[in-house]
């Protein structure tokens, strides 16, 4: 047995066990003056030493504290790099509560890593299961909705007339300027793309088809939807998510009101209301675009340009495009509310809230506008 080392107001002495293994037994107080110099001596001799286990001994511990805790940590460490077994031995019990903070640290096997394959395995199965919780949300939330829905149908005066207004003010009055502007430019582009190959044809014309086509079925309620969902789905998952987390909804439901009735339908509502209109103006912005370009580049007149999109454009046309706006703001305000009363946390979940409700919406938007184009397809 080594002679005992004396470290200022702490003592240890390191004797050996046989069968390769080797107890450290510590005196008086482990604190913060002893337990730095006893680090730095111990570790050195523990790492100089061949063994398979090592035992901290502190029975004859007058004093431990957290420093004592710090001294143990590494000396685990210390073993545990040399792949030995660390125990601890405390028959007087002086460290029990420190040491049962954080038992876990001290005295838990190593985790062992796993191979790569498991955890894709794992991720994969977690990402699975967290898809179906959330269209099982998704679903929920829809029902509740369609039965706020019933009890406004069956009873108007519960709709909160001002609130679906207000709504439809922010929604679609607030966003027609925005949405004016960009159909405006986007069928300016389609329309001095497409002439470029049209020319060569001497096909002028058809670019007034094109335009108006490919506005009023496809690109129109698309682009008008993108805008409102980067507006509104994210302000509607904004607002109610702030009201989630200051318990402003639980205030609703213990008063007696249905948060859903209260908040998420004069939302749903509006938007259903206004996106077909905004669709509606884009489409008339978006020609107006392509007839700057057939005027002013392809010496088109005004009156041959809007004849041919008279003479192209259906009934059925204009229906379908405002049939599928209708439904992409119901997705849009449906998936901002849910997001919004999904929100836990604090402030920083609102803008997390906000941003699953754009990114949602637009690929709810562009999945059931793919499933348009092939119900469409079977139409014909």
């Amino acid at each position: 047995m080594k002679k005992p080392d004396q470290i200022k107001s702490g003592y240890y002495n390191l004797s050996e066990d046989g069968n390769d293994s080797y107890t450290v037994h510590f005196h008086g107080k482990l604190d913060a003056d002893s337990s730095s110099e006893i680090i730095a001596r111990l570790i050195c001799e523990v790492n100089s030493l061949s063994f398979t286990s090592l035992t901290a001994d502190i029975d004859e511990v007058s004093y431990f504290e957290d420093f004592g805790l710090l001294l143990l940590i590494e000396l685990r460490k210390a073993v545990k790099e040399k792949n030995g077994e660390f125990r601890i031995t405390d028959k007087n019990g002086r460290a029990k509560d420190i040491i049962s903070l954080t038992e876990e640290q001290l005295l838990k096997p190593q985790t062992v890593k796993r191979n790569r394959p498991s955890l894709i395995i794992e991720n994969f199965g977690e990402s699975v299961f967290t898809s179906a919780s959330n269209f099982t949300i998704f679903i929920s939330f829809l029902g509740s909705a369609i039965l706020s829905f019933y009890q406004v149908c069956r009873n108007p005066k519960l709709l909160r007339v001002n609130d679906t207004i207000l709504c439809m003010e922010k929604a679609g009055v607030n966003a027609l300027p925005v949405v004016a502007l960009i159909s405006f430019l986007l069928g300016l582009v389609i329309a001095f793309m497409s002439s470029l190959q049209l020319e060569q044809f001497g096909a002028n014309l058809y670019v007034a088809s094109l335009v108006s086509i490919a506005m009023v079925s496809e690109l129109g309620p698309i682009m008008t939807a993108i805008v409102v969902a980067g507006r509104s789905g994210s302000a509607f998952a904004a607002e109610i998510g702030t009201m989630k987390i200051s318990e402003e909804t639980d205030a609703l439901f213990v008063m007696g009101f249905d948060p859903i009735l209260f908040l998420a339908v004069p939302r749903i509502l509006a938007s259903i209301i206004v996106v077909p209109l905004l669709t509606l103006f884009s489409d008339i912005f978006a020609i107006a675009g392509g007839l700057v370009v057939g005027v002013l580049i392809l010496d088109l007149t005004t009156s041959s340009y809007i004849t041919q999109t008279i003479k192209v454009l259906t009934l059925f046309e204009i229906v379908w495009g405002m049939s599928k706006s209708a439904v992409f703001a119901l997705i849009i305000s449906w998936v901002g509310c849910l997001r919004g009363f999904q929100t836990r946390g604090g402030a920083d979940a609102v803008g997390n809230a906000a941003t699953s409700a754009v990114v949602s919406g637009i690929f709810l938007i562009i999945l059931f506008d793919s499933m348009f184009a092939v119900g469409r397809s079977f139409m014909k």
